[in-house]
């Protein structure tokens, strides 16, 4: 009869169940508010490979896409996204910022492929 009793009290313990209260758990944020955070406090512009090496990100076409991303974003912050453009590194042609922020592949003017990345930071509006 006690070997009965045991094998009904073991049945009936509850298992163990950890909570841990919401109000101590932070999110953690996604990678597009670490690289809108990343650019807010730089000293100076970030170029997409800069910000790749910093977040130990693979491809600079995903930071290229995340920047697209934040630029509409941070206007509801009263936040604007400045962008140095592109150079070409050998005759210092200034390539126009268009809708895409991605790197241009070769010069329209000397065709050559050195060209110096766009580079990004975020700032206040001025009012």
């Amino acid at each position: 009869m006690t070997l009965r009793f045991v094998q009904a009290v073991q049945n009936t313990v509850q298992p163990k169940v950890y909570h841990v209260p919401s109000s101590e758990t932070t999110p953690m944020p996604t990678r597009r508010e670490t690289i809108a955070e990343l650019l807010e406090r730089a000293n100076h512009p970030l170029t997409a490979q800069e910000i790749c090496e910093m977040l130990d990100i693979k491809k600079r076409s995903i930071v290229y896409e995340d920047i697209e991303h934040i630029s509409k974003s941070v206007k509801r912050e009263n936040k604007e996204l400045l962008i140095r453009p592109a150079i070409c590194g050998k005759c210092q042609f200034v390539f126009k910022v268009g809708k895409s922020v991605k790197e241009p592949s070769k010069c329209p003017k000397c065709k050559s492929q050195w060209i110096l990345s766009p580079a990004f930071t975020i700032r206040y509006r001025k009012k």
